[in-house]
């Protein structure tokens, strides 16, 4: 039976609102506008680098190593504000486990507040592995991501679920089945995608799972 490998941000979790305030924190301290929360949902998905590269370059601004080092310090410490788990989702891991699935979490956010969340918002029972985007040198679309949570999960074969072209990205580069989910913040080409929560146990059984 496949593994389950979860993306966390827009897949399993609704974290822009946090994300976006401590982003707008970290412009504010500057003197810099902040940006709309729809803007910052389209910077999410490659780390928590690029995500302020992304929110300085749109005003013209170089983002700094004080800039990173001040936004992991306020979103650590401020990470399940507003974040919520999207409606359906929690049943779908308890049905995932119940069925015999393992499950994993692979991220580019970091593993601090990766974890933080899971713990506050009772998902992290569901999961035998977590890797964050500081958990290896790597970080999605690298493949080497990807099989470092399955190596954790001590797993082979699995279908990677997310909400970005990087999940995809690497699941195609380890040869394995992706699902998109269009309920998150990104946009990937996929073979199978999900509009739902509750549509993904049946794709998961439709691809061996």
């Amino acid at each position: 039976m496949r593994a389950v490998i979860f993306d966390l941000d827009g897949t399993l979790i609704d974290s822009a609102p946090d994300i976006a305030a401590s982003v707008n924190r970290v412009l504010a301290a500057d003197g810099l506008a902040p940006h709309s929360l729809e803007a910052i949902r389209g910077m999410i998905g490659d780390g928590a680098r690029q995500l302020l590269e992304r929110a300085f370059a749109a005003h013209g601004v170089r983002a700094e190593p004080r800039h990173l080092a001040a936004f992991l310090a306020d979103y650590n410490a401020n990470p399940v504000v507003e974040t919520v788990a999207y409606a359906g989702i929690p049943p779908v891991l308890a049905g995932l486990r119940e069925a015999g699935h393992s499950l994993g979490v692979c991220t580019n956010k970091p593993i601090g507040p990766a974890q933080k969340i899971l713990d506050e918002l009772g998902l992290a029972p569901f999961f035998g592995a977590v890797v964050g985007g500081d958990s290896t040198p790597y970080k999605k679309p690298d493949p080497r991501h990807l099989a470092a949570t399955l190596a954790e999960l001590e797993v082979g074969e699995a279908v990677m679920i997310g909400d970005h072209a990087n999940d995809i990205l690497a699941a195609t580069g380890l040869g394995l089945p992706g699902i998109f989910v269009s309920w998150g913040y990104g946009e990937a080409e996929s073979s199978f995608t999900a509009h739902t929560p509750g549509e993904l146990p049946e794709l998961i059984a439709r691809l061996g799972g």
